[in-house]
């Protein structure tokens, strides 16, 4: 156990995402602030889906990015985690290029969302179990993959995270979560730096049960995959060792609907709740990011149900909008300041090199 800092929240001093924008946080970045879209179609004779396009990470090959050595039996999922991390560790340097960053050592904890874990790896790994000649005639190297901390266990193997190493599965708050777990690490004494965020993979076998599970109003939403991750650690530790913090961690809280009628209802006592007890006053918000989650749960007049974060601002009123001019002032006001719930996706993460969201 460690010291729990005490008094100041802690502080988000980097980040970086694997996503269909890009292999890194600078990828992503640019292409958020371009516009570029991410979906595109999907090749039939790779994928048996019944989706024309999807939002897939470009070129991800897991051993040509991570090798060959422990990888012939890694799923998607665990070679999206393995792969963020090492970016964030490696400063998104080219791995084996300098000194990992310092101040994460091996008592570093790790607090990782994903929704089921890999869905291929347990259906491939069932459907063996069944159609071969006898029921234990599976490869065992395989077994890992379907337990849902197989990213989360495999990452910390991978980069010598010693620390406390969670799993968190969330729906679509799964990212927020596994920030608010990691806080808690901290609170608790449990590790000073914890590398928390949240990974999916598309697959198959994803894509048919997202096709099942869907009402027809929401055929249209496009399935994706990716990694996101960011270090959480004191602001001391980040300015001992030459970080900035993008963000102070001020506050996180929940908010559930039973309907989406009562969502916006719902939303502002949340929202309110948060706002009296970190003491930030809704004329102070800068930024909010939506779920953009498809059908009623998406629309103005029906939010859907995560819960909202705050962050204080490190560096000045208001982060730049992806143009670089300054954002508009809001007025202060005590009604929510949006209608649809802030997204769990690394949409509401900090911009490279630039100023940080409330």
């Amino acid at each position: 156990m460690v010291n729990a800092p005490s008094g100041a929240a802690p502080v988000i001093s980097a980040w970086t995402a694997v996503s269909p924008l890009g292999l890194r946080g600078s990828d992503f970045t640019a292409a958020l602030r371009s516009g570029r879209p991410a979906a595109r179609p999907l090749d039939p004779e790779e994928w048996s889906a019944p989706f024309r396009e999807a939002s897939l990470v470009p070129d991800f090959h897991i051993r040509q990015i991570l090798g060959r050595k422990g990888t012939r039996s890694m799923d998607r999922a665990t070679g999206l985690a393995v792969t963020a991390i090492r970016h964030l560790l490696t400063g998104e340097r080219e791995y084996g290029e300098g000194e990992r960053l310092p101040g994460v050592g091996e008592e570093t904890g790790l607090a990782l969302g994903t929704s089921t874990g890999s869905a291929q790896s347990i259906m491939d790994f069932t459907r063996d179990s069944l159609v071969g000649e006898k029921p234990f005639y599976v490869d065992p190297a395989r077994f890992p993959n379907t337990v849902m901390n197989c990213a989360a266990g495999q990452s910390a193997i991978w980069h010598g995270l010693r620390g406390p190493n969670t799993t968190i599965a969330g729906g679509r708050a799964t990212g927020l979560l596994a920030l608010r777990y990691a806080v808690r690490l901290q609170r608790a004494g449990r590790a000073r730096a914890v590398l928390c965020g949240a990974v999916e993979e598309f697959s198959s076998a994803r894509a048919w049960l997202e096709w099942h599970a869907r009402a027809d109003e929401n055929s249209a939403a496009v399935l994706g995959e990716g990694a996101a991750v960011w270090l959480l650690e004191p602001d001391a530790s980040a300015r001992e060792h030459g970080r900035e913090g993008l963000a102070e961690v001020v506050g996180l809280e929940f908010g559930c609907a039973a309907d989406a009628k009562a969502a916006r209802t719902v939303l502002a006592e949340t929202i309110g709740r948060l706002l009296d007890r970190t003491g930030v006053t809704p004329g102070e918000l800068s930024a909010v990011a939506d779920s953009g989650a498809p059908g009623a749960e998406g629309r103005p007049s029906s939010p859907p149900s995560p819960m909202p974060s705050a962050a204080r601002s490190r560096r000045g009123s208001r982060p730049p909008t992806p143009s670089g001019t300054p954002a508009p002032p809001r007025r202060p006001s005590r009604s929510p300041p949006c209608s649809r719930w802030p997204s769990a996706t690394p949409r509401v993460l900090p911009p490279a090199g630039g100023t940080s969201q409330r």
